[in-house]
């Protein structure tokens, strides 16, 4: 199977197990827990993804958090500080942003993804900003990636490449799963 076909049938399983305002974040927020203080980045859900907002709500309370901001084609995430309730702007894709803040570099990175194996692998939407940003974070510290899903999202047979960047824990709705 190939990436096109392979995102086409994760969506398909997302936009069936996509459960606006459910209360969906609670493991994830027992993961990030055990992580007080350490600068973390999440993102803000857009149509049908898994919301990490209640465990980033939570986390800004004892340290940093950040949501990505995309700067160009081919380039890196940024991660600019975010806090509940800040302004946000519509960026790149349509994703929210923080009107304005500082930057910052996450130790931990939430990321959203379209599907997931058991052994930390991750299909993204195909632009690649994740996999350069985790390759550029890694290189200058130990950077935890955490893939957060709705288990619908589970896949065995992900076309995956030597440039994908691995996931250290994968959480959904039902629990933690750890490659």
């Amino acid at each position: 199977m190939d990436k096109t076909a392979a995102r086409t049938a994760a969506f398909a399983r997302r936009k069936a197990a996509h459960q606006p305002h459910a209360a969906t974040a609670g493991y994830l927020s027992e993961v990030l827990a055990g992580h007080r203080g350490v600068p973390l980045a999440g993102y803000m859900a857009m149509r049908t993804e898994i919301d990490p907002t209640p465990a980033m709500e939570e986390a800004a309370a004892h340290g940093p958090v950040g949501v990505p901001v995309i700067i160009g084609a081919g380039q890196p995430l940024k991660f600019r500080i975010w806090e509940p309730e800040c302004p946000l702007i519509k960026g790149e894709f349509g994703a929210m942003i923080p009107e304005a803040g500082d930057w910052m570099t996450p130790q931990i990175v939430i990321v959203p993804l379209v599907a997931f194996d058991r052994n930390g692998g991750r299909l993204g939407y195909g632009g690649g900003f994740y996999d350069r940003t985790l390759e550029q974070l890694r290189a200058a510290q130990p950077t935890m990636a955490i893939g957060f899903a709705y288990a619908a999202q589970e896949d065995a047979n992900l076309p995956l490449e030597p440039t994908d960047q691995p996931l250290d824990l994968i959480v959904t709705e039902q629990g933690i799963i750890t490659p």
